[in-house]
C-alpha cells in the first residue's frame, strides 16, 4: 500500500519518540513510511523528499526534530501538504525545539504538537485525512470512543476502593 503519512526525523536518535506515531498508525492500519533526513546535514535530500511527497500519494507529513528543529519548516517550505511538527526533548526540555517549530513565517504553516507528542501527531494526521476518507474517520471515531471507555473503567475501579482513609495533616 502507498503510504498516506510520512514520518520524518532529523536523526535515528529521535526514533524512540517518533515510533509512538508509527505504532498508532500501524495499530489503526493507516499506511505510513519512516525516514531520517536532516535539514542541516542533508538539505538537498529534504527538499527532494518534500517536493515529491504529494506525487507519491502522501497526504500528511509528520516531522520530528530537536534543538534548532528546522526540519518541519524546511519541509513545509517545499510542499503544499500539511506538516505536523513534533518538538523532540533535548536541550532546554524541548522548549528550544518547540519555539523553532511554532515560529514560522507567514505562508509556511506548521502544525505543532507538544514536546515528544508523536502519538498526538499521528492522531492529528488521521483526523486531517478523515475529512475526506470515511474509513479513516471510522477508525479515529472508534479510537476516541475507546478513550472514554478507559476513563469509565478507571472510575469503576476507583469506586471499588472502600476502606481507604485519607490523611489530613
Amino acid at each position: 500500500m502507498k503510504p498516506l503519512v510520512s514520518i520524518i526525523m532529523g536523526s535515528t536518535s529521535d526514533l524512540p519518540i517518533m515510533e509512538k506515531a508509527c505504532k498508532w498508525l500501524d495499530d489503526n492500519e493507516i499506511p505510513f513510511e519512516v525516514n531520517a533526513l536532516s535539514a542541516h546535514r542533508t538539505p538537498d535530500a529534504v527538499e527532494t523528499f518534500a517536493k515529491g511527497a504529494k506525487a507519491r500519494g502522501v497526504k500528511v507529513i509528520i516531522a520530528g526534530a530537536g534543538m534548532a528543529a528546522a526540519l518541519p519548516g524546511v519541509i513545509a517550505a517545499s510542499t503544499p501538504l500539511p506538516v505536523i511538527g513534533v518538538p523532540i526533548k533535548g536541550m532546554l526540555d524541548g522548549l528550544d525545539a518547540m519555539l523553532s517549530i511554532i515560529q514560522m513565517p507567514p505562508g509556511i504553516p506548521v502544525a505543532t504538537v507538544g514536546v515528544n507528542g508523536a502519538q498526538n501527531a499521528a492522531i492529528l494526521a488521521a483526523e486531517m485525512m478523515a475529512l475526506g476518507d470515511e474509513e479513516i474517520a471510522r477508525k479515529v471515531d472508534a479510537w476516541k470512543a475507546g478513550l472514554g471507555a478507559k476513563i469509565e473503567k478507571a472510575n469503576r475501579e476507583l469506586s471499588e476502593i472502600k476502606d481507604y482513609k485519607f490523611k489530613v495533616d
